[in-house]
């Protein structure tokens, strides 16, 4: 597992490499409630790291991790850029110290550029207004991102180790390799131990490789556990209610990664 573990801390590194502020959008292929789950846990545990994060819901209908956290309607960055509210009026503190704002979801239509540079650009000001900012983002019908800063930042693909999530994901790469072209992609791995989260990363890495020519960064994982639901029924992070669990080791070790300067 060594290669395993030196792709994986090169992978955080070059996470990091790139000029602040720090965007990285999550894509998934599990069901809404494991990346809204991880989502919430590893931004908690990157709050309590010491890092200032918000969370951005850029998902189009309702399941992004806004719902999991069950905050009440308020003011979008849609809303914002099109001037018919403030930025502090979109930006919404929950719980473990995370703030939450929601993009909004712009119907496609034709002579919408100029709404579309305005949404860019209001997120372009929250971004470098926060020290990291995580997005819960899905692709559109022509496989692209919401606004370009996403496309620009990182992009981690979660997964898990079953066959069906293996082959989801890589379909997935092809798709953003299509459209966004060579560049590198982030993997994490849930519900997976260590050892099952190495093998997948690395039979991944290998396939991207030979018929994509790109690199995947390991991000690592995080096992399945109990103490993941049981925090969720309590409106708590699993750091925060069961610190010894298995999953809070994980999270602190990625949240830990990802503060290194």
């Amino acid at each position: 597992m060594a290669n395993f573990d030196f792709d994986q801390a090169e992978g955080l590194r070059r996470m990091l490499a790139g000029p602040r502020p720090r965007i990285v959008t999550f894509l998934s292929v599990l069901r809404d409630e494991e990346k809204s789950a991880m989502l919430a846990n590893l931004g908690a545990s990157l709050v309590q790291a010491g890092s200032d994060v918000l969370l951005v819901d850029a998902r189009s209908v309702a399941g992004g991790v806004a719902s999991r956290l069950g905050t009440a309607r308020r003011a979008t960055l849609l809303d914002v850029s099109r001037r018919e509210s403030v930025l502090d009026e979109a930006i919404q503190p929950v719980s473990q110290g995370l703030g939450l704002v929601t993009l909004g979801c712009m119907q496609k239509r034709s002579g919408n550029d100029a709404e579309a540079q305005h949404l860019a650009n209001t997120f372009d000001l929250l971004a470098r207004q926060t020290g990291v900012v995580m997005v819960d983002g899905e692709l559109d019908a022509n496989d692209a991102l919401p606004v370009p800063a996403m496309a620009d930042g990182q992009i981690v693909i979660q997964m898990s180790s079953g066959a069906e999530s293996i082959k989801s994901a890589y379909c997935l790469i092809k798709r953003l390799n299509a459209c966004l072209g060579r560049r590198s992609f982030g993997v994490l791995v849930t519900g997976a131990s260590e050892a099952e989260a190495g093998r997948v990363y690395e039979n991944m890495a290998l396939t991207a490789k030979r018929y994509l020519a790109i690199q995947l960064n390991s991000m690592g994982s995080v096992p399945a556990d109990e103490h993941l639901n049981r925090a969720a029924r309590l409106g708590r992070s699993v750091i925060d209610a069961f610190p010894l669990a298995g999953a809070s080791v994980a999270f602190r070790r990625l949240a830990g990664q990802f503060s290194l300067s």
